[in-house]
């Protein structure tokens, strides 16, 4: 049997998309409104930690090619496609944990994480 090797392109699929809690989106919109410029935030995937992937968030002031949009009430979350294999279907809430106010993302492709909850695995 020959097994035949094909490049995946995340463009070729059709997501589920990421959704925001109206927590989240109420502190993006905080977030956006505070610095002139900014038009949203951008929740992208790196190589880290113990479990292979953490998540990055940064501001957005102009949206990349290859970025897709998720909005809610008036928020934008800015993905770029090539994250979307390790986060599609993820919701991303905003949270208080004791004294720490932060993002928390619910992600069903993660299959495990590390200890301290930095990272996570596929």
């Amino acid at each position: 049997m020959e097994l035949h090797s094909e490049t995946f392109n995340p463009a070729d699929f059709t997501w589920r998309g990421l959704s925001l809690t109206p927590t989240a989106a109420k502190h993006i919109c905080e977030l956006v409104s505070k610095q002139p410029g900014l038009i949203g935030v951008r929740l992208s995937v790196k190589t880290t930690g113990c479990a292979g992937f953490g998540y990055v968030l940064g501001t957005v002031t102009e949206p990349e090619n290859d970025d897709l949009v998720f909005e809610r009430d008036g928020a934008r979350l800015y993905v770029p496609l090539q994250a979307m294999p390790f986060i599609d279907g993820t919701e991303v809430d905003y949270v208080r944990e004791g004294l720490n106010q932060l993002f928390k993302f619910n992600n069903p492709k993660a299959q495990n994480e590390c200890g301290c909850g930095e990272s996570f695995g596929v």
